[in-house]
């Protein structure tokens, strides 16, 4: 039992590890509704998808991109909270 609670906890630290390894130093702040198709930073329950670039659909709400602040997010015309739709600042 004891060997058991070792390696998943050690399995636990490594994914940690690895996660907070792969985020840019100067991005805090999830900007929705910025992606272009397969470029999006996470998941997005909603869409269907689980992982890093496998949005469909640009400037989806419910999909994000890392920036540095809030301030960035305003520039890129996102918004700081998830929203249902497309965003229509950067609807084609």
């Amino acid at each position: 039992m004891k060997t058991k609670l070792t390696t998943a906890a050690l399995a636990v630290a490594v994914a940690g590890a690895f996660a907070i390894s792969t985020v840019p130093a100067n991005a805090a702040v999830k900007c929705y509704g910025i992606s272009k198709k397969g470029e999006n930073d996470c998941a997005n329950k909603k869409a269907g998808h689980s992982c890093k670039g496998q949005n469909k659909v640009s400037y989806d709400g419910n999909d994000w991109k890392l920036v540095a602040d809030a301030n960035a997010c305003n520039s890129a015309k996102g918004k700081t909270k998830a929203f249902d739709g497309i965003n229509p600042a950067l609807k084609s």
